[in-house]
């Protein structure tokens, strides 16, 4: 508290942290201990800031880092569409995805920085993230506010085409009609993938995807929007479109390669398809 009995920005800050392990939905006080140590201010420029509601800008009445601590989208670059996405929605993320020390990570999606601090942090000690930044402008400036970090490598490049390391996570900030082969391949057994699924204008989920050691495991999380991720968003490549209740419904992903669709199909794209069967047990 200050002199006068408001509450300071560390309180602020330290609420905003409790706020967000309870909608991770997770146990683990790392992630409470997290949103707490890394300050979304730094990622964010110099304010005042222009908080994003219902397609509407708002500019913040100051520089008072207390205005970014709610679970507001934060313009990041207005005539692109990218923002600072919502802490609620990152938070149910991460919840999901359990991100452990030691593992490592592939970020697709940088923006400036802010969610690969947290996937550092959370992976901290011995982890690795990989921070993948179509945009050279955005990865510029994740690499600059990242400095201070250790294991992590902010990458300029097109993570649809790029060859991928292993990795023991994948998370993804942008949205896809798909999500590449690669990507998937690129998961170590048990590792898991977490993407926006933008399959029809009128589907946006969050997936988990999970390496088995029969193959992918899927289930739908929560309604889910991000800006298209460039290389993966071509709606050509989609054979049979899922409606919303299929979407759903989703329960495992098959590689076409593996696999050939069956009558438990989904949807069908060119290199995998979505089915409501679970994966085998054996």
């Amino acid at each position: 508290m200050t002199a006068d009995g408001r509450a300071s920005l560390d309180d602020i800050r330290a609420f905003h942290a409790k706020m967000m392990a309870a909608a991770s939905n997770s146990t683990d006080e790392r992630l409470e201990q997290a949103f707490r140590l890394v300050r979304r201010e730094a990622f964010m420029g110099p304010g005042p800031w222009q908080i994003v509601v219902n397609r509407r800008h708002l500019e913040t009445p100051s520089d008072d880092p207390a205005f970014l601590y709610q679970n507001v989208l934060v313009c990041l670059d207005r005539s692109k569409g990218i923002n600072n996405g919502e802490p609620f929605l990152h938070a149910a993320f991460l919840g999901a995805v359990a991100p452990k020390p030691g593992e490592t990570v592939i970020q697709i999606g940088t923006g400036t920085g802010y969610y690969t601090a947290l996937l550092s942090t959370l992976v901290t000690p011995g982890g690795h993230v990989h921070a993948v930044e179509i945009d050279e402008t955005l990865a510029n400036r994740t690499r600059v506010n990242l400095a201070s970090f250790e294991g992590i490598s902010v990458i300029h490049g097109d993570a649809t085409s790029a060859e991928l390391p292993a990795a023991d996570l994948i998370y993804v900030n942008a949205g896809v009609v798909m999500p590449p082969i690669s990507w998937l391949q690129a998961l170590r057994p048990e590792g898991r993938i977490i993407v926006p699924w933008q399959a029809s204008d009128r589907i946006g989920l969050a997936v988990l995807i999970t390496r088995t050691e029969h193959g992918y495991s899927a289930r739908a999380l929560m309604p889910a929007w991000f800006i298209p991720c460039i290389g993966a968003s071509d709606p050509e490549q989609c054979s049979k479109v899922p409606t919303v209740g299929g979407a759903r419904s989703i329960r495992s992903v098959w590689l076409t390669q593996d696999r050939s669709p069956d009558e438990t199909a989904v949807a069908i794209y060119r290199d995998l398809w979505f089915s409501n069967a679970d994966v085998p047990q054996g």
